[in-house]
């Protein structure tokens, strides 16, 4: 297990956050007649690249781990980070721009959360992010799939490339885009070696291995020839797109907050791990793709197993919206505080509705998932709201929507172009779709806004990660979210990690016994 980890001596220790520690988790139970294991022998090559970074290390073997060596040394060399740990996107800029400053200025890496958020705050946001923060220091935007309006994404990627952007999260993606293509391709250079450098380095989000896979091909030549004909990449960039993967990592996200296939990390992650390396096998990139993990990661224990797994970085989503940086409101913050893992639910996606594609919500103390999960079986068994019973349809306006059908409806004609509209009055059953999809929208507003009076309809996205987390840090100062800090759960939750990875391999006879604790 020892080959599973990064092959570097413990850095000197960190200063710990300002804020009391919870209590170390407890170690395995003892073994007996423990013997350390012989040397690893080094990984083979495959067409010249390494099948994983050296993990060889003397000093990890006697001192136990540290916080900033776990994971993959190139992914934090790559990303200028300190810590393999990444604070990852949430929908309406509940990732805030100083969710992602925070964490720059630890260190570490946060992407602010553009999804649903119009492009002229998304730009206030970058200019903040990068007045804020010193060069160099990490920041990244989600860059959110938009299948049914492609030209928001290419307005986002003209945005990111006006603006420099060099670092972003590619979320929902159900195939590869020409947006999506292009911010790649427009940032490949040449080094003085004659290799090919990417400057736009993307984290794709995946959760099925037939998307991770098209993440590890080069751009697809269709798309790229396309690019060319209309001059936004040239020649020589698509020449040189076929020579290195669409994206530089992905991040494995098993069953979590918000979108979800729910995916079981324990066999998701070794699943895509192999196929990563069949991929650099096919095609012997010169340089390896990295394979991180997320959701459900929200205590130590959680963080090391996905080490363990061979997560080359985690990615934290849930634990960071109950923090003072999340930007929502303060009403859903003291909500999340007291929730376990057991008090979240599932229901369809506002975005993806007609597809029945679902959400992780919070389910303690609010009607959303139930009403939402409601909305969607009419949908699905009728044709048009005229077929649905009437005393449904009163219930849906009164208790629902708090407003009459036809009012949802000149709010939707407000929202949607001419052309969507165009398409619900000729489709009945689509008319009612959009309708539908009004209290999606409205149900999150509700949220975002704090409102007293419609508290029950909140939607929230989040998952059991948080409820672990609040039972991890019960009985300290954590315990309020006005006391928890993005960066500092960030830290506190790597410094615990390495000492729960230090202290199962000394239980399991692989570091010697002692008083010697994994450094920060």
């Amino acid at each position: 297990m020892l080959r599973d980890f990064e092959g570097e001596a413990p850095s000197a220790p960190v200063a710990a956050a300002p804020v009391p520690t919870p209590p170390p988790a407890p170690s395995a139970p003892e073994v007996s007649a423990p013997v350390a294991p012989p040397p690893a022998a080094p990984e083979p090559r495959r067409n010249g690249v390494p099948r994983h970074e050296s993990r060889e290390a003397a000093p990890v073997a006697t001192e136990g781990f540290s916080a900033q060596s776990l994971g993959s040394a190139e992914f934090r060399a790559d990303h200028g980070i300190k810590y393999a740990y990444v604070a990852g996107a949430m929908y309406r800029g509940v990732a805030s721009k100083e969710m992602v400053v925070a964490m720059g200025k630890a260190g570490m890496l946060g992407y602010f959360g553009s999804g649903g958020v119009p492009l002229r705050d998304t730009e206030a946001a970058i200019l903040h992010i990068q007045r804020e923060l010193s060069r160099g220091q990490a920041y990244g935007i989600n860059l959110l799939s938009s299948p049914q309006n492609p030209q928001l994404e290419e307005d986002t990627v003209d945005l990111f490339l006006r603006h420099g952007v060099r670092h972003i999260e590619a979320a929902s993606y159900m195939a590869v885009t020409s947006a999506l293509v292009r911010y790649r391709l427009v940032g490949l250079e040449r080094d003085a070696r004659g290799n090919v450098v990417p400057k736009n380095r993307i984290v794709a989000k995946v959760s099925r291995p037939e998307i991770a896979e098209a993440f590890l091909r080069p751009a697809p030549e269709r798309l790229v020839r396309r690019l060319v004909e209309q001059r936004r990449i040239t020649p020589e960039q698509a020449e040189w797109s076929q020579r290195v993967p669409l994206a530089d990592d992905l991040c494995v996200e098993a069953d979590s907050g918000g979108h979800t296939d729910q995916g079981v990390a324990y066999a998701l992650t070794p699943a895509i791990i192999r196929l990563r390396d069949r991929m650099m096998a096919q095609y012997g990139y010169a340089k390896r793709v990295r394979v991180g993990a997320a959701g459900g990661i929200g205590t130590p224990e959680a963080a090391a197993a996905a080490f363990m797994l061979g997560a080359d970085f985690i990615l934290t989503g849930s634990i960071n919206q109950c923090t003072v940086e999340a930007g929502t409101s303060n009403e859903v913050k003291e909500l999340l505080q007291g929730l376990n893992v057991q008090d979240f639910d599932y229901a369809p996606a506002g975005d993806l509705f007609e597809l029945g594609a679902r959400v992780q919500v919070v389910k303690k103390g609010l009607f959303f998932s139930a009403r939402a999960n409601k909305l969607y079986d009419l949908y699905r068994f009728h044709d048009s709201l005229e077929q649905i019973d009437a005393k449904t349809r009163e219930h849906l306006q009164t208790a629902y929507f708090r407003k009459s059908f036809d009012a949802v409806y000149e709010d939707v004609k407000a929202y949607y172009p001419p052309s969507e509209i165009e398409k619900a009055e000729a489709l009945p059953k689509y008319k009612m779709a959009l309708i539908f999809k009004w209290y999606f929208g409205y149900s999150t507003r509700l949220a975002l806004g704090g409102s007293k009076d419609s508290r029950i309809d909140y939607q929230v996205h989040s998952g059991p990660a948080l409820g672990a987390f609040n039972q991890w840090v019960k009985g300290t100062p954590m315990e309020r979210w006005e006391n928890r800090r993005v960066a500092e759960i960030g830290e506190l939750l790597m410094q615990q990690t390495a000492q729960v990875i230090t202290d199962r391999m000394r239980a399991f006879g692989a570091l010697p016994r002692g008083n010697v604790h994994a450094a920060a």
